[in-house]
């Protein structure tokens, strides 16, 4: 038998064994569920089978099992677009981004000297200042990330090694987007994000933002290291009272679920 379908199959009994004890025991629960699932898969543009096999029994749990919150969110926040350039946001999210790119610039060589001591063999290597409003213990002294932001809640720099990928994944929570910034992107269309339907690449803009609960990767197939800036800011929303509080709830979660969520990367201090 081939090994992806016996994987397959072998996901789907297990699914079977949670799914069909959870619809007898609490019906209504599971359905609500299943149609918050439905809802959040439905606002993808490109739908495919290994997104909703991902999405209910794959490494999309964790977003299944935070769907109503996120669903909660969008009915409090303006219109998702998905995918902005800056000028989509506001201008005081927009101020924020712009100072913490030009510190990322201006300590380019600062950042990839302290990767080149620590990183080693190792696939992914993520450097952080700060954590969901929680400053980090870094040796890398960047004063601009130490700043208390209004928006800007994570602050880190994303380091892939030659030729390494992440394979098709989801984000938790959409209380707040992705901000990704390329330091030095290299003339070639092998590095890239792919976010649904959308593929950028690093070489026409170093700056992407999006809605990182859109299923996504990351690629740099070429022989070079990536550095990407790789903040979390509050989404645009109406009421930023309730999303604060929301996001400090998330950064107690956040905290202890950091290494387990990113057990594929080495974390640089």
């Amino acid at each position: 038998m081939d090994p992806l379908l016996k994987k397959r199959l072998r996901r789907l009994g297990a699914f079977a064994l949670i799914v069909i004890p959870a619809l007898y025991f609490l019906p209504y629960v599971t359905l609500f569920y299943f149609i918050c699932g439905a809802l959040d898969i439905g606002r993808h543009h490109k739908i495919t089978y290994d997104l909703v096999e991902k999405y209910f029994m794959g490494n999309g749990l964790l977003t299944w099992a935070l769907s109503p919150l996120n669903l909660l969110a969008d009915l409090f926040s303006l219109k998702n677009i998905g995918i902005y350039k800056p000028q989509d946001l506001p201008t005081e999210h927009r101020a924020e981004i712009e100072a913490c790119v030009a510190a990322f610039r201006a300590n380019g060589d600062l950042i990839k000297q302290r990767v080149a001591e620590t990183l080693g063999n190792s696939k992914r290597g993520m450097l952080t200042f700060k954590w969901f409003n929680a400053p980090q213990v870094q040796q890398v002294k960047i004063p601009e990330f130490e700043r208390d932001y209004r928006y800007i809640k994570t602050i880190a720099v994303s380091v892939f090694n030659t030729r390494e990928r992440t394979s098709w994944h989801f984000g938790p929570l959409r209380l707040t987007f992705r901000v990704l910034c390329n330091l030095d992107p290299i003339d070639s269309r092998d590095v890239f994000i792919e976010v649904d339907d959308r593929t950028h690449y690093w070489v026409d803009d170093p700056l992407f933002i999006f809605d990182d609960t859109f299923f996504h990767r990351s690629i740099n197939d070429v022989d070079r290291v990536r550095y990407c800036l790789f903040m979390d800011i509050v989404r645009p929303n109406h009421s930023q009272v309730l999303f604060d509080r929301a996001v400090s709830v998330a950064a107690f979660v956040s905290g202890s679920l950091k290494t387990a969520f990113y057990k594929n990367w080495s974390f640089i201090k």
